[in-house]
C-alpha cells in the first residue's frame, strides 16, 4: 500500500496533441516519458522520487497498453542493470532512484553501461536530496556523472522545462551513445504547473519485439582489450559528439541583457531561487524578465566551453551560483578562462557559502554581495552604500531546540527497542549497527540504540568485524526494506558464510515503510502485478541460517525481551535471527480510517481501543516515558498541592496500540495504564448497559461526596 494513490490523476497521462496537462512534477515526467517513445521503466522508491515509482504503478495498464515494460526493481543496481536493453537494441529506456545513494548503490551498473556505450536513449532519473529537506549524507550526484562521464541534466525547475529535458535527453543519449542522467531537485519534484501536451507514443521497438530478434556485439562487452577501446571512443567520439548536439539544440539558456559588463552563471536547478533574489533586489519581474545576464546551465556536464566564453564576452565579472561542494562547476568554468586567458574576474564560494542548502536568504545576500562589487549602480542607494548591510539573520539553532525525526504514534518498531533496552539494562550493553529505515530512529533519545549505518541492507555486515567471539555477542538491526533491498545477499550470506556467533533483528512491517510504503516480498496484502506473502523467515533457512525465531505481535514487550535475552544467551553457535513483525501503523491507519469511517457512516457498530493513565495511581516517575517515546504520551501537572512531579498523560492522538501498557507491565511499573473501548453504534443492550453503569457510578461518586462533607462537618 503506497503513501499516495495516483489513479485518479493517472487519466492525464493520456491527454494528447495540445491538450494542457496540469500537475505535480512528478507526474509530468512520467507524461514526458511516455511522449518520448520509451520501451522500458524500472527504478526503486526513494525520497524525493518516491512518488514517482507509485505513478508508474498505477498508470501500468496504461504502461501495457502502450507496450512499455515496467519493473519494480529490488534495488538501484537492478534498476540500472534494466538500461542494459538499451546497449544494443534500439529501445529507449529509463530508470529512476534516489539521489547519490542510489548511484552509489547502483555504481557499478552505471560504470559498465557508460563504458560499452548505448544504442537507444538511457535515461536514469535521480531525485537528487540536497539540503535540509534530505534524510541522507550530503552528497552530490555530479562528481559521479564526472568519474563515469555520463551527462547530467539539471533542469530549471519549472514543468515545460522538466518535461523538454526529458526528451532532449533522450535525443542527447541517442546522438553520443552515451547514457544520460537527469537530476530532478525536491522542488522540482513537487512543483505543480502546466504544459501542452504531445501524443503518447509507442516505442518503435519493443522489448518484445528485440526478445524475437537477438542482437549481441562482443565490442561492447566490458572486456580488455574493448574496454580501453571504450575510453578512446568517449573522448574522441561521444564528448564531441555530445557537446555539438547540447550547443546546436540550445539545451543551455541565456536570459537578460547581451552587452552588460557582469553575468550570472547557475545551475538549472538553482533558477527560481536566482530569480526571486533578483525580484527582491528590484531587477527582475514575476516572468523572468531580468536585467542580469544569466546564463542557465539545464546541462551541467559536460560543460560547453565556447558557450560559456562567448556568454562573458565583454564581461568583467561573472557569478557561478553551484549548490554543494566541492565546486566542479566553478573550477571547470575557471578552467575555461585561464586557457583562454581571459581577464574575467570569476566570483563563487565565497560570496556563498561551501556547503549548505542555497536558501532564499543565503542566495539574495551572495547575489546582493556580487552586485555590490560588479555593478553597485544597479542597487537601491539602501542597499549600495559600503557600510550598510542587511540585518544579520539570528542564528535560531541557538534558541530553538533541534527537530530530528522520530517514529510515528504507535509504531510497532517502538516496543522493539523498549524490549531491548530492558535486556541492556539487565545484561549491559552490546555493539550495536544499524540500518537504513525508519528504525534508525531509535539511534535517538529515549532509545539512544544502534550508533552506526553503513548503508541500506548492511546492518548485519556492519558488525562483520565484531563476529570474533567476544564476551558479549554484536547485535545488528535491519528492516525488511533493506533485507529485501541488499540485506539477504550482503548482510546474511555473510553471516552465514563466516559463521557468525552474532544476533540480527530484522523489523518487519510488511512494507518498505520508510520509502511510502510500498509493497515487498514479504509483505502481507494481495497484489495483483507482484509476488508479496514470501516470509523472511524462511529465506534465511534457505541460506542455512537455522536459529530463527518469528514473532507476529511485536507490542508483546516482554516476549520481545526474552527472545532478545535468549538469542544473546544461547550456548548454540552460528547466526541468531530474531525476526519482530506487526504492521507500519501509518499504512495500516491509511488503510483501516477509510474503512472505519465508512462503517461508522453506515451505522454499523465499531470498537476503538483508547488508553489513559489514571492520575491517582500515577507516581509521576515517568519511565514509561523513557521508554516508550510515544508522541501521544506526554505530561499533565495536577492541580493537588501535595503532587509536585507532573503525570504521565495520554492525549487523543492515542491510536490505542497499547504499547505504553505492555512497557509499564513487562517493566514492572506502576499500574496507571487502562484501557477503555469508544464504541460508535452500540447496540441496545449496550446502551441499556452504559446507562445502568453511569447510574451506579454517580451513586457511588455521590455517596463519597456526602461522605467527605460529613468528615469535614465532623
Amino acid at each position: 500500500m503506497a503513501e499516495r494513490s495516483f489513479k485518479a490523476q493517472v487519466e492525464d497521462l493520456k491527454l494528447g496533441a495540445g491538450e494542457t496537462f496540469t500537475g505535480e512534477g512528478i507526474l509530468a515526467i512520467t507524461k514526458a516519458l511516455l511522449e518520448s517513445g520509451v520501451g522500458y521503466v524500472g527504478g526503486y522508491q526513494g525520497a524525493p522520487i518516491s512518488h514517482l515509482m507509485d505513478v508508474l504503478a498505477d498508470a501500468e495498464d496504461l504502461l501495457t497498453d502502450l507496450g512499455v515494460r515496467y519493473e519494480a526493481n529490488a534495488n538501484e543496481a537492478a534498476a540500472a542493470a534494466m538500461l542494459a536493453a538499451s546497449v544494443h537494441y534500439p529501445i529507449r529506456g529509463a530508470v529512476t532512484f534516489k539521489g547519490p545513494v542510489g548511484v552509489n548503490v547502483a555504481s557499478d551498473a552505471l560504470a559498465n553501461l557508460s563504458s560499452s556505450g548505448v544504442t537507444g536513449g538511457a535515461l536514469v532519473i535521480v531525485g537528487e536530496d540536497y539540503g535540509e529537506g534530505s534524510s541522507i549524507m550530503q552528497e552530490r550526484t555530479h562528481p559521479f556523472a564526472m568519474k563515469a562521464q555520463m551527462w547530467l541534466l539539471d533542469p530549471r525547475p519549472n514543468l515545460p522545462s522538466i518535461v523538454k529535458a526529458v526528451s532532449d535527453g533522450f535525443d542527447l543519449s541517442e546522438a553520443s551513445n552515451t547514457p544520460v542522467m537527469l537530476m530532478v531537485r525536491i522542488r522540482s519534484c513537487h512543483v505543480t504547473g502546466q504544459f501542452t501536451a504531445r501524443d503518447n507514443q509507442r516505442p518503435k521497438l519493443t522489448v518484445k519485439d528485440a526478445l524475437s530478434n537477438p542482437r549481441s556485439d562482443f565490442n561492447r562487452v566490458v572486456l580488455p582489450p574493448m574496454s580501453y577501446a571504450h575510453e578512446q571512443d568517449k573522448v574522441k567520439n561521444r564528448w564531441p559528439a555530445a557537446e555539438a548536439f547540447i550547443r546546436a539544440k540550445g539545451m543551455n539558456e541565456v536570459f537578460g541583457p547581451i552587452d552588460a559588463p557582469f553575468g550570472i552563471v547557475v545551475q538549472g536547478g538553482m533558477y527560481n531561487g536566482l530569480i526571486r533574489a533578483l525580484q527582491r533586489l528590484g531587477l527582475a519581474d514575476i516572468y523572468g524578465g531580468t536585467q542580469v545576464p544569466i546564463y542557465v546551465l539545464n546541462v551541467t556536464y559536460p560543460l560547453i566551453s565556447s558557450e560559456f566564453l562567448d556568454f562573458c564576452q565583454g564581461k568583467d565579472h561573472v557569478l557561478v551560483v553551484e549548490e554543494g561542494q566541492p565546486e566542479f562547476i566553478e573550477t571547470q568554468l575557471g578552467s575555461f578562462l585561464y586557457r583562454a586567458e581571459s581577464r574575467v574576474k570569476l566570483h563563487g564560494k565565497g560570496l556563498f557559502p561551501m556547503a549548505g542548502e542555497y536558501t532564499g536568504a543565503v542566495m539574495l545576500n551572495a547575489v546582493e554581495g556580487f552586485l555590490k562589487q560588479a555593478a553597485p549602480h544597479m542597487l537601491p542607494a539602501a542597499i549600495r552604500a559600503p557600510n550598510v548591510d542587511r540585518p544579520a539573520i539570528p542564528d535560531l539553532t541557538k534558541t530553538v531546540p533541534i527537530r530530528p525525526p522520530g517514529f510515528c504514534t504507535g509504531c510497532p518498531e517502538r516496543p522493539i527497542f523498549a524490549a531491548m533496552k530492558l535486556v541492556e539494562k539487565e545484561l549491559g550493553k552490546h555493539q550495536i549497527a544499524a540500518d537504513i529505515g525508519c528504525h534508525l530512529f531509535a539511534s535517538l533519545p529515549p532509545f539512544e540504540i544502534g550508533g552506526a549505518t553503513m548503508g541500506y541492507g548492511l546492518g548485519p555486515a556492519a558488525n562483520g568485524a565484531f563476529d570474533g567471539g567476544g564476551e558479549k555477542r554484536p547485535i545488528a538491526i535491519i528492516g525488511d526494506g533493506g533485507f529485501w533491498h541488499n540485506g539477504l545477499s550482503s548482510s546474511f550470506t555473510n553471516m552465514a558464510f563466516n559463521k557468525s556467533d552474532g544476533v540480527a533483528i530484522i523489523v518487519d512491517n510488511y512494507y518498505s515503510a520508510a520509502t511510502g510504503g510500498q509493497d515487498i516480498m514479504s509483505s502481507r496484502a494481495d497484489n495483483g502485478t507482484k509476488a508479496t506473502k514470501n516470509p523472511i523467515s524462511k529465506a534465511l533457512r534457505g541460506i542455512g541460517i537455522t536459529w530463527v525465531r518469528q514473532i507476529d505481535r511485536t507490542y508483546d514487550v516482554a516476549k520481545m525481551r526474552d527472545t532478545i535475552r535468549e538469542a544473546l544467551k544461547t550456548p548454540t553457535k552460528g547466526p541468531k535471527v530474531i525476526v519482530a513483525s506487526s504492521e507500519c501503523m501509518l499504512n495500516k491507519q491509511r488503510r483501516q480510517k477509510p474503512l472505519t469511517q465508512q462503517a461508522i457512516k453506515e451505522g454499523r457498530r465499531v470498537e476503538a481501543p483508547r488508553f489513559g493513565v489514571d492520575e491517582a495511581i500515577c507516581t509521576g516517575d515517568h519511565a514509561c516515558i523513557r521508554l516508550s517515546g510515544c508522541p501521544s504520551l506526554s505530561l499533565k501537572r495536577l492541580d493537588d498541592p501535595l503532587r509536585d512531579d507532573p503525570v504521565a498523560s495520554i492525549d487523543q492522538s492515542c491510536v490505542g496500540c497499547g504499547n505504553c501498557g505492555e512497557v509499564a507491565d513487562a517493566a514492572i511499573l506502576c499500574p496507571s495504564f487502562y484501557r477503555a473501548d469508544v464504541i460508535h453504534n452500540p447496540t441496545k443492550w449496550e446502551r441499556t448497559f452504559a446507562r445502568f453503569r453511569s447510574c451506579i457510578i454517580r451513586w457511588l461518586q455521590s455517596r463519597r461526596e456526602a461522605r467527605r462533607l460529613t468528615w469535614r462537618a465532623e
